[in-house]
């Protein structure tokens, strides 16, 4: 197990699916985290299977597209814990729908949430990580702004994506000089409650085993699967890589069987 021992760690979306994988790992590995997401009382559950003695664990309940919730993360993580070593850009949202019936509202929905959210909560972080003289922020993108995946049409969501690779490799140039390391994941399909979000349980479970044979691997996606990349790219293992983006999809990228 990797050591971020006296680490203080921000999640956004960390009251399930990979967000959640992650917290659970860096507190058993000695870090004292701050999960962010919309839902309070899914927070509070998360929380206590993350740290049942909730002395290492912190939660805010707000949507990370309002401005003022990237602030209220970082001033949460300092009063309680005294600094901000790492920030899991994690929150995203997901409903795949054809490009021609996409409404504006959808359109701010997926480029507030995950782009917007992101850059603002990485600012955020980055002003709190120069005052501990550095720090490193990990960042959740997708396969699809890689790639478009036909039965998956979600051209915002993947315009938004894309954006957030972009801002990896810009912020990695402009934060260096403050010892700030910044990557990207890039995950297929991982089956997390995402998809609980536009199909009911029965579909999700009718749906879901259908794109195993999409990854070259012959399976989907487990959050551990994600978490593992994550936590080296935030480790000091990884103290050499910055600007990366990383996909971790069961060899898609890769090509065509």
């Amino acid at each position: 197990m990797k050591s971020f021992s006296n680490k203080v760690a921000i999640i956004t979306g960390g009251g399930s699916g990979i967000g959640k994988e992650v917290a659970k790992q860096l507190v058993t590995a000695g870090a004292s985290v701050v999960i962010g997401g919309r839902d309070a009382a899914k927070l509070a559950q998360a929380a206590q299977d993350i740290d049942a003695s909730g002395s290492h664990v912190r939660t805010l309940a707000a949507d990370i597209a309002q401005l003022s919730t990237a602030q209220a993360l970082v001033d949460l993580a300092i009063n309680e814990f005294g600094g901000l070593d790492i920030l899991i850009n994690n929150a995203g949202v997901f409903n795949p729908k054809p490009f021609l019936e996409v409404s504006p509202t959808e359109y701010d929905w997926f480029l507030d949430t995950i782009l917007k959210g992101k850059f603002f909560m990485a600012q955020a972080a980055a002003k709190a990580m120069q005052q501990r003289g550095g720090g490193t922020i990990v960042q959740t993108g997708s396969l699809w702004a890689i790639q478009a995946i036909g039965a998956t049409p979600s051209a915002a969501y993947s315009a938004a994506n894309a954006g957030v690779h972009a801002l990896t490799r810009n912020l990695a140039i402009e934060l260096a000089s403050s010892n700030i390391r910044i990557n990207t994941v890039a995950p297929a399909v991982v089956e997390t409650p995402v998809y609980g979000t536009f199909m009911n349980a029965e579909q999700v479970k009718e749906v879901l085993p259908t794109f195993n044979a999409f990854h070259p691997l012959g399976r989907n996606g487990q959050p551990a699967d994600v978490a593992s990349a994550i936590l080296f790219l935030a480790s000091k293992e990884a103290s050499w890589i910055t600007g990366a983006l990383l996909p971790v999809d069961g060899g898609v990228t890769a090509g065509r069987n």
